[in-house]
C-alpha cells in the first residue's frame, strides 16, 4: 500500500477529485494548506499599503491506494491539476506499513 500526497492549486480540487473516482478511488482526505517555493509568494495592496505574502494557499489531497493503482493515480493528479505555471504543486509518495478501519476492525487492504 502506498499513500498519495499531493499539494495542489486549490481550485483545482474538483478536477482531481473528479480524476480519481473516475478510477475507482473513493476516499481521499483534504486539507487547506498554505506554503511556498518557487512560486516564492506575491505582494497585494491593502489599503494604499504594499504587503508581501510570504505563503500561498494550497490544498493537500491525502489518498491511500494498492500498489498497482498508484502509476495510474499519479497521472490522473498530474493531468487533472496541471496548468503548466509555476505553483502546481507536488505529489509525494510513501509506503503505508498497516491500515486500520475503526468502526469494523478490518486491516490493510480491506481497510481502504
Amino acid at each position: 500500500m502506498k499513500k498519495i500526497e499531493a499539494v495542489i492549486k486549490p481550485f483545482k480540487l474538483d478536477e482531481v477529485r473528479e480524476a480519481l473516482s473516475d478510477l475507482g478511488i473513493n476516499g481521499l482526505t483534504v486539507t487547506e494548506v498554505k506554503g511556498f517555493g518557487r512560486q516564492k509568494g506575491h505582494t497585494e495592496l491593502y489599503r494604499g499599503a504594499e504587503y508581501v505574502v510570504d505563503f500561498l494557499p494550497k490544498v493537500k489531497v491525502e489518498v491511500i491506494l494498492a500498489d498497482d493503482l498508484v502509476d495510474r493515480a499519479i497521472e490522473a493528479i498530474v493531468a487533472a491539476a496541471r496548468t503548466g505555471k509555476i505553483g502546481d504543486g507536488k505529489i509525494f509518495v510513501t509506503a503505508v506499513e498497516q491500515v486500520v478501519r475503526i468502526r469494523t476492525g478490518e486491516t490493510n487492504e480491506d481497510a481502504i
